[in-house]
């Protein structure tokens, strides 16, 4: 996220990676791995060489729902629920892991939701309110 609210922010396709990993506080590298994620999921636009990324579409239209499942790990629950008991448990006990995937599931699909409503350019505008009231203040 940190990313594409750095592409949302930035003219044109000016931010290269390296620009990128000075914010973020990481390697190039990973920004680019993780650049590439968010290409093949249709949100981000790269230019290969001195070029730089770019939004793909407009802020107003990618949701953190979008990003969320552009990044997550395929197959692998948010929550994970470990195997079954042993064997030998009784009745009430082998039942533990699917309760919890039930509980699991259902409050990932509400957190999923929830970031599905809130919108890039609305981040985006949140991240640049406080600035704009510095500056009101400044020039009181």
């Amino acid at each position: 996220m940190h990313i594409l609210l750095l592409l949302a922010t930035a003219p044109g396709g000016q931010l290269t990676s390296g620009r990128l990993a000075e914010s973020v506080g990481t390697n190039p590298v990973v920004i680019r791995r993780l650049a590439g994620q968010l290409a093949r999921a249709g949100l981000i636009r790269i230019r290969r060489g001195p070029g730089g990324a770019e939004l793909a579409k407009a802020a107003e239209l990618i949701t953190l729902g979008q990003i969320w499942q552009a990044m997550r790990r395929k197959g692998l629950p948010l929550l994970p629920v470990h195997r079954g008991p042993n064997r030998a448990e009784a009745a009430p006990a082998a039942a533990i892991p699917t309760l919890l995937r039930e509980v699991f599931d259902s409050a990932e699909a509400a957190m999923e939701a929830d970031l599905a409503s809130v919108t890039l350019a609305e981040l985006r505008a949140r991240m640049e309110a406080p600035a704009e009231a510095q500056r009101e203040v400044q020039a009181t």
